[in-house]
């Protein structure tokens, strides 16, 4: 759904029965109060001719609409795309989100997804009804509401991390466009603050999510010294750029939402380390659709998602180790490798001790030194070229990528084949379309052992293939 093609009807019945379909779809800005809402809004609804409906809060706040202190259009849920258009547009919003235009610029973000700038201007225009600056200038105005309304950080703190190089220009934007100085909003900030030393935001989500089955996963296959599991909680080291320190992830009090802790080391890497999150979480997903098209497939277990990547590079390591191993196996050839090449971090948390390995580190180790930790010399071999491929850029996990492109690289590489490589792009990409064919649970659930005859029962999954990976892998517990 763009600016050119908003149907008014279908937008104002989303507006009256509260649809959690269009959180974060459409925007309604209301012209009796000026404030724009999300169609999930507490209050009153508006009369239909009070509404004006718009493709992105950028776009509300660009007709002049300030954002509702009630639904917060801040926290709405992100919104995947399938075609090819909209997929391009949902990339540059997730690049843009990512902080792209904090320290580059549009011409540079066109390069980097291999278009013309023009281009870029005219999907993001069409789609969000709004230029990418616009775009990222609002983004970076919601961030500081959500900083200023769920954490004590300050007022100039705020400004700088969510991407503000001047306090003065944060402040004069900040009353243009909400009507109220910064400091006006921090007095309505949470009654619940977090210690001085972190601080908490929240990311939504469309429901259903099926929480349990996510922490079940990744619990298995956590990283020890990385990763941690406590209970329905995810913790996890944070080496991000210039930024390091950790994070915990679990689920909020308040419906449809995960509540993110943040060492407060992350201050100013917070915008693409909650990009991530969403991404680690698959929480731009529409669990709905998704579950309409696969069909009786998912219909045991709504809410099924597929567990992303934080770090791209982390999980493409790991999948090599796991190749023919048991998942148990793998995690232990993965804790020695970051307790021998990882950098020691200290965290309030005892199972979380090291950041995963730089891709330099483990390239310029010798061979012999990653051996003796257990792992065979064609999987060294294997991790060195894929270590070697992301240092050239060769292979790239960044939001835009053509999957398939990159899996055809990916199995360039020594000891890399299909399994590995559709694996790395059903996580490490958030590709939804990725099925693994080869892998030995698909066939049993499918109860199927020729690879023509499975690929053909996955065509009517397409564009869904990863999450019928998931589902056919869970049917296996029951």
């Amino acid at each position: 759904m763009n600016s050119m093609n908003l149907d008014v009807e279908s937008c104002y019945r989303a507006v009256v029965t509260h649809d959690t379909r269009f959180d974060g779809v459409i925007f309604v800005g209301v012209a009796t109060t000026g404030v724009y809402c999300r169609t999930i809004c507490p209050a009153k609804t508006p009369r239909r001719q009070s509404c004006r409906f718009f493709p992105s809060a950028a776009a509300a706040e660009g007709a002049g609409f300030r954002p509702c202190l009630r639904c917060r259009p801040e926290l709405a849920p992100g919104n995947a795309r399938v075609d090819a258009v909209n997929r391009l547009a949902a990339t540059i919003a997730s690049r843009i989100e990512d902080g792209v235009l904090t320290e580059g610029n549009v011409e540079q973000l066109a390069e980097e997804l291999h278009i013309s700038e023009r281009h870029l201007r005219r999907v993001t225009q069409r789609t969000f009804g709004v230029s990418p600056i616009e775009l990222a200038q609002t983004q970076r105005l919601l961030l500081a509401k959500r900083l200023l309304t769920d954490t004590d950080l300050s007022v100039i703190e705020t400004a700088f991390a969510s991407g503000f190089a001047s306090l003065r220009r944060f402040n004069a934007l900040f009353k243009q466009r909400y009507r109220l100085n910064p400091t006006d909003l921090r007095k309505r900030r949470s009654t619940h603050p977090a210690p001085a030393d972190t601080f908490v935001c929240e990311v939504a989500y469309r429901p259903p999510l099926d929480w349990k089955s996510m922490m079940s996963f990744l619990g298995a296959r956590s990283l020890r010294g990385v990763e941690a599991i406590d209970g329905q909680k995810y913790s996890r080291t944070v080496h991000l750029g210039k930024h390091l320190g950790w994070i915990t992830v679990q689920r909020a009090k308040r419906r449809n939402r995960l509540s993110v802790e943040l060492s407060a080391s992350l201050i100013q890497g917070v915008l693409p380390v909650l990009a991530r999150v969403k991404r680690l979480f698959d929480l731009s997903a529409d669990p709905n659709e998704i579950a309409a098209h696969l069909g009786t497939l998912a219909a045991r277990h709504p809410g099924l998602r597929v567990p992303g990547a934080f770090d791209g590079f982390e999980v493409g390591v790991r999948a090599i180790l796991g190749q023919q191993v048991s998942v148990k196996a793998a995690r232990t050839l993965a804790g020695r490798l970051i307790e021998a090449f990882g950098e020691k971090i200290e965290t309030p948390i005892s199972e979380l001790t090291h950041v995963f390995p730089k891709p330099e580190r483990l390239l310029e180790s010798a061979p012999a030194a990653i051996t003796t930790l257990g792992i065979l010399p064609a999987r060294v071999e294997s991790i060195r070229a894929f270590a070697r491929a992301v240092i050239h850029r060769t292979i790239s996990f960044e939001p835009g990528i053509d999957p398939e492109m990159t899996i055809r690289h990916l199995r360039e590489l020594p000891g890399i084949g299909d399994w590995t490589a559709h694996y790395i792009a059903m996580r490490a990409m958030n590709w939804p379309d990725a099925f693994p064919h080869t892998d030995l649970g698909i066939r049993k659930a499918l109860r199927e052992h020729r690879a023509k005859r499975v690929l053909e029962i996955a065509e009517s999954w397409r564009p869904w293939r990863s999450y019928a990976v998931m589902h056919l892998w869970k049917s296996l517990e029951n």
